[in-house]
């Protein structure tokens, strides 16, 4: 997509990189590596992560490796990573001449290697009238099929969306709210809906739709916050698909700046005030509508939230945030496997042949993503996805057992020290992201007479490297005379979600890797 190029002042650009980010509401584009986005969430029961030195003079903990493990290559389906089934997209409710909407449904859920779906409804989908939500079928369908699959459910709610013909808002808000025209248009083949009208935009900062605005996001926070079937929630930015943006339309209906951006940040406060236990998802959208996408993703960043993109061929500035996150913030990169032409899913190619939709998997894999949608644009149903992994099996299976992290314990010692025994844990990622929170690790007895837990520092253990973290047993107690058990869960905004260990060894039913030798003495 072509947005307009910004020019930017090299000296201003420099004074405003010197400022404390607290000082300032715009924030100028930065590299992220080495950025000041704060230490990340808090980290509770903190784990001794060395040094263990083993030798004199220092004589510390160190200690004999008892078990090791190796990686897996098992499909994982836990809180945090996952590819994505599209369920609904842009165009509403998924369509197949001859099935029924909930079969259609049903048989997205049961496409094998998406572990997590998404939604993306209007508003209007969503409440009809004040104080009331009234989800369309679709969505009713996909919180019960999510429940019955184990598949959690991330959506966005659009307050515009251009390949609708009616408005996205609800008809009872359109009705109070002043809809404004921006300069310029956007043209193209006339035989579909986002060429068909002018995409007017409401303000987001009148009265009226901040109290709309608000009351939406407590009637879904008031089902859905902390909701075991909700992965994630995308916050709802400005302009079309609430993507942050009204390219190629030039300007937005706010007086300044400075009053576009206040706009947003209160959209982006409201949200963290209701979704207290669920992640909130902001693009990292380039500022093409000068409404302050920066100063949202920034915040969004520092208060622990996570961020995502809606296309993987795109500017250098959201690579570069993608890529060079903080370890402990999530990324979700959306990009069609296929395209629409003449109304049917078409498989693009690049001049030496090679389908689009496996460059599109082989770049996400780049920047190190926690999710990737299974996606065919406007042409969402389970036999087109089945189409895709037909054409490309490889690629499909590759990033479904690589996507998000994949945690193991790949060195396990046994050391004592002063009469306390301790368990040694070399803590690996094999995944291509980082931990999106804070990974806990507990030993414990079916019994109950042990119980040790503690966590790692947030975001380890990084893809690269290797996090060691010692677990101090009771008196008396060794891997051989009783049955210990370790097993992990990540920390999200308070919650905590069971994390199978990613490994080739045999794992109990809950997850969880039973400590027992099995390296020759």
């Amino acid at each position: 997509m072509k947005r307009r190029e910004f020019l930017k002042d090299s000296v201003m650009g420099a004074a405003a990189l010197s400022l404390s980010p607290t000082l300032m509401s715009w924030v100028p584009t930065h590299n992220w590596t080495g950025y000041d986005f704060g230490s990340g969430p808090v980290v509770h029961d903190r784990l001794y992560q060395g040094p263990f030195p083993q030798y004199a003079p220092e004589d510390f903990y160190g200690g004999e490796v008892i078990q090791y493990t190796t990686p897996g290559q098992q499909l994982l389906n836990c809180y945090g990573m996952g590819l994505t089934t599209y369920i609904a997209g842009d165009l509403g409710a998924p369509h197949v001449p001859g099935e029924s909407l909930e079969t259609t449904i049903d048989k997205l859920f049961r496409f094998p290697l998406g572990t997590k779906v998404y939604i993306r409804p209007n508003w209007r989908h969503i409440q009809k009238r004040p104080g009331k939500l009234e989800p369309d079928d679709y969505w009713k369908i996909t919180m019960d099929k999510a429940a019955k699959y184990g598949k959690r459910v991330g959506f966005r709610i659009m307050m515009n969306n251009p390949d609708i013909i009616e408005d996205a808002l609800p008809e009872f808000m359109l009705k109070k709210l002043k809809l404004h025209k921006l300069k310029g248009s956007w043209t193209g083949d006339p035989s579909t809906p986002r060429f068909q009208h002018e995409h007017l935009q409401p303000d987001y900062s009148d009265p009226y739709f901040k109290e709309c605005y608000e009351e939406l996001q407590a009637l879904l926070a008031e089902q859905y916050n902390g909701n075991p079937v909700i992965e994630y929630v995308d916050t709802c930015m400005y302009g079309l698909w609430g993507e942050g943006h009204t390219w190629p339309y030039e300007g937005n209906p706010y007086p300044s700046r400075e009053v576009a951006e206040e706009a947003m940040l209160n959209l982006l406060d409201v949200q963290l005030k209701y979704w207290t236990k669920v992640p909130l998802v902001t693009n990292t959208q380039p500022d093409f509508s000068v409404v302050g996408n920066s100063a949202v993703l920034d915040k969004t960043v520092r208060t622990n939230n996570w961020i995502r993109t809606d296309s993987i061929f795109i500017e250098n500035e959201q690579i570069e945030a993608l890529s060079n996150r903080p370890a402990w913030i999530a990324a979700i990169c959306e990009g069609a496997m296929t395209h629409q032409r003449n109304g049917k899913m078409s498989f693009n190619e690049d001049v030496n042949g090679m389908p689009r939709g496996e460059a599109v998997i082989a770049h996400v894999k780049d920047v190190g993503p926690n999710y990737y949608s299974l996606w065919n644009s406007h042409n969402i149903n389970a036999d087109n996805l089945q189409a895709c992994y037909d054409r490309f099996p490889e690629a499909l299976d590759d990033i479904a057992r690589s996507i998000g992290f994949r945690i193991r314990p790949s060195w396990i010692w046994e050391s004592e020290k002063d009469g306390i025994r301790n368990l040694i844990v070399g803590m690996v990622n094999d995944g291509i992201a980082g931990v999106p929170g804070v990974l806990r690790l507990t030993l414990f007895t079916d019994d109950g007479k042990v119980h040790v837990s503690g966590c790692l520092d947030a975001g380890y253990p990084h893809p690269q490297g290797v996090r060691q973290a010692m677990l101090s047993l009771p008196a008396g107690v060794t891997p051989e005379n009783s049955v210990l058990k370790l097993k992990a869960e990540l920390e999200v905004k308070g919650v905590r979600h069971p994390v199978p260990f990613a490994v080739a060894q045999q794992l109990n039913p809950d997850g969880s890797l039973t400590i027992k030798r099995n390296t020759r003495g």
